[in-house]
């Protein structure tokens, strides 16, 4: 038997708005991504991934993008984009390998002034449908913010979802790390922003890759060894009305209308390749 993977991965609300959309224009166009039997998500993809595992369809979804009477509320972060960018660089700096510049993004986000924990949490639940975990073989990424381990949530986990997708989109220095089990966690995207290598065993794995940073090689390297397993795997970028719609700041609520528009004709075009892969 085929199995079938879909990797959703970060890219901030601007990146829940393009995935939901480019897989609306899938389903359009006659391909349905959401019989995979693994779907990883992580950070933006988290988010998606709970939606379309809530049993809401898909056109809903899209509609709660791009009808702003339908989008869920946002908040905006303490920090501003060029603050976030300098803590960044600066826990960057110095760092001596993976797991220590895990922990370097874990401390800074542990040391920013952020909302609540609580109010963050409000908005996480008002963005999903269903507050239960799906029986779909649903893996969610967290990082301990501590010790830069990750944590994959799953519907064994024994977790809320609401607290995973919390904690899976908790982007350092803009979101407070989110309190599980007495340990505190940061976005899922500081391993790598898919997580690719998650979806392992499966024949068949589509990949959404929202943002695609200079000389980051996570997403090739994981790739290249899936496909060294024998599977066969595809992964779909914001082509460029995606890219210029999405914008620089993918925390930007505002786009999230020209990123669903733009991702769901993406999605129409990218139909018939998908249909290729997935069968």
């Amino acid at each position: 038997m085929i199995r079938h993977g879909l990797v959703l991965g970060g890219g901030g609300v601007a990146g829940v708005a393009w995935q939901t959309g480019l897989l609306a224009g899938l389903l359009e166009g006659g391909v349905d991504i959401l019989d995979a039997d693994v779907i990883v998500g992580t950070s933006a993809g988290s988010t998606v991934a709970a939606q379309i595992t809530s049993g809401t369809p898909l056109g809903e979804l899209l509609a709660r993008q791009i009808d702003p009477a339908l989008q869920a509320p946002e908040l905006s972060p303490v920090l501003d984009t060029d603050d976030l960018l300098e803590l960044s660089l600066d826990a960057h700096d110095g760092a001596t390998d993976a797991l220590d510049l895990r922990r370097r993004l874990g401390a800074m986000a542990l040391a920013a002034p952020t909302v609540t924990e609580a109010e963050r949490r409000a908005v996480i639940e008002a963005r999903l449908p269903s507050h239960d975990w799906p029986r779909s073989e649903l893996k969610i990424v967290a990082v301990d913010a501590e010790t830069g381990a990750e944590r994959v949530f799953g519907p064994a986990s024994g977790v809320a979802l609401v607290d995973a997708v919390t904690a899976s989109c908790a982007v350092p220095g803009a979101w407070p790390p989110v309190t599980i089990d007495g340990r505190r966690y940061v976005d899922g995207g500081i391993r790598t922003t898919e997580n690719a290598d998650l979806a392992a065993g499966c024949d068949r794995i589509l990949v959404l890759q929202v943002m695609a940073a200079p000389g980051r090689t996570h997403l090739d390297d994981q790739v290249a060894a899936l496909r060294g397993r024998g599977a066969k795997v595809s992964v779909i970028r914001p082509d460029d009305s995606s890219a210029s719609a999405i914008g620089p700041d993918l925390l930007d609520p505002a786009v999230r209308e020209s990123a669903a528009r733009a991702g769901h004709e993406q999605g129409l075009h990218a139909a018939p390749a998908v249909a290729a892969l997935w069968r």
